[in-house]
């Protein structure tokens, strides 16, 4: 039997596209034709989700839509006949923030800022938006309403109208008492469709885009819900594409996972210039925006932040508040050295060893590796002679931050044994070295930049390792220590060190 098919549903059934279905890692983003149980890229087990994919037929970018330019190919042009000016970066009032970026916001990056629930992630950029009054600023809100982002811009207003106050002609009660009229520069827009985001800013012109946030954001070319892999990958595209060609910063807020890793695929983190993460304890007032990647500059820069009622209020100088102040000599409390990025600070280390109650000495270590408090301990069992096999031992670093540098290691093991044997350690004395297996005091980087910072806050004396002293004529000619009024003392043992404190 013949089933003769008319032309006119021949072209009605080529008009019906049928729908790409593909199965993704929520963890990783990886791929995949079919349901798999274990992913193939992270090994991570029943992560994968069904999604409904479907590209869009035109090649124009999604954010010029009602554009009718052909796109012109690129060909290869020799390294050498390419035409490099310094690119241009606009400053904001908030020198971290700055600092944070390497120098300022460049013309046309994606910048990502991730973080958990709640640490001032939409406090930052809002009270970004508000105090740069020379810029045409649009926030892009998908978690929130407008009437809620006017309360917090209400509450921001104040520390705001300070900040611009400075070094402009308002009276002193006006800067004391500022009025509640805040930026009209920052326009606010609460929406998620990425269509209709590109809509009002083709109308608006702004001079810098915020997202708050990116898992929010959906785009009519792709069939699946907000917040999936192909969602955040295919919305993230649109807007690199239009930061690029428009050379407009845009700014995207990302939630964080369980395990603290950005939410998405790993591909986000490749896709944008800059991944800001703004971390800090919860029951602290203190929050650090740290820098993860920069194409623009130095990846292992930080910003630090103080979280009061009327916003965050940024910290020029870390060291004053990561030092608590004492009346009285405590044992097991030293001072350390340390870098952040290229940041000096000086940090409070804080150690108590104790006879354990139970069979098993517990080992705690917060804001410190523990792996490396532990080897710290097996040095001074096996070349000082100090028995803590049966002791409990607790380190703490102050202020809710967490240290990497090895820099530190000379602080803590002084601490440790300044706990065990009671003994208190000298007012205005601070420590910059790191410890080896044997037992030696090793050299540790830009000891210049530590030894200034513990001269400017009025210390004493400083340990450092003898290695750091400059061997050739040319060192002592770059490197002259001579010039500082603080004590330096030269150690290159921990055996010479305790012989020097506790001795």
């Amino acid at each position: 039997m013949h089933i003769r098919i008319s032309a006119h549903q021949k072209c009605t059934s080529k008009k019906v596209a049928k729908a790409k279905i593909a199965y993704f890692c929520q963890s990783c983003g990886f791929e995949s034709a079919k349901w798999l149980g274990k992913c193939p890229s992270c090994e991570q087990w029943n992560t994968f989700v069904e999604e409904i994919i479907e590209k869009p037929n035109t090649a124009v970018p999604n954010w010029k839509a009602n554009s009718t330019t052909l796109q012109r190919a690129n060909k290869p042009v020799p390294i050498a006949d390419i035409v490099f000016s310094e690119e241009h970066r606009i400053l904001t009032p908030d020198k971290e923030f700055n600092r944070a970026l390497g120098g300022g916001i460049v013309a046309g990056s994606l910048v990502l800022i991730g973080g958990e629930p709640g640490i001032g992630k939409s406090t930052l950029m809002l009270q970004l938006a508000l105090n740069m009054p020379n810029l045409k600023v649009l926030y892009v809100s998908g978690e929130e309403s407008d009437h809620q982002i006017k309360m917090r811009a209400e509450r921001l207003g104040s520390v705001g109208s300070k900040q611009l106050a400075v070094g402009s002609k308002f009276s002193q009660s006006e800067i004391e008492h500022p009025k509640s009229e805040i930026n009209k520069g920052c326009f606010i827009l609460t929406e998620t469709s990425t269509q209709n985001i590109f809509k009002q800013i083709e109308e608006l012109q702004p001079d810098l885009v915020v997202i708050d946030s990116i898992q929010t954001l959906h785009s009519a070319h792709i069939e699946s819900t907000p917040g999936s892999v192909s969602q955040v990958r295919e919305c993230t595209a649109e807007l690199l594409r239009f930061a690029k060609e428009s050379s407009t910063p845009v700014f995207l807020i990302g939630h964080i996972t369980k395990d603290g890793m950005i939410a998405g695929p790993k591909i986000l983190e490749h896709m944008v210039d800059t991944v800001l993460q703004f971390e800090g304890d919860r029951h602290h007032v203190y929050r650090i925006l740290r820098t993860i990647k920069n194409r623009f500059g130095s990846a292992s820069e930080l910003g630090i932040y103080e979280m009061l009622g009327e916003g965050l209020r940024e910290v020029s100088n870390p060291s004053e508040i990561l030092l608590s102040q004492r009346d009285e000599p405590l044992s097991g409390i030293t001072i350390s050295a340390t870098l952040e990025g290229m940041r000096p600070m000086l940090i409070e280390t804080q150690a108590l060893v104790s006879t354990s109650a139970y069979g098993t000495p517990q080992r705690t270590a917060t804001g410190f590796d523990t792996k490396r408090m532990s080897m710290l301990l097996a040095v001074l069992e096996k070349r000082c002679g100090f028995r803590l096999g049966a002791k409990d031992v607790f380190l703490n670093i102050t202020g809710g931050i967490r240290v990497e540098d090895p820099a530190i290691d000379l602080g803590l093991a002084v601490a440790i044994i300044s706990s065990h044997e009671d003994i208190p350690i000298p007012f205005k004395t601070c420590f910059a070295g790191e410890i080896g297996l044997s037992g030696e005091i090793r050299a540790v980087n830009r000891i210049e930049q530590r030894i200034a910072e513990a001269q400017k806050l009025g210390f004493e004396q400083i340990f450092i390792s003898k290695y750091n002293l400059p061997s050739s004529a040319q060192d002592k000619k770059r490197m002259d220590l001579s010039r500082y009024n603080i004590e330096i003392k030269v150690v290159a043992s921990i055996e010479e060190v305790f012989g020097l404190l506790f001795g």
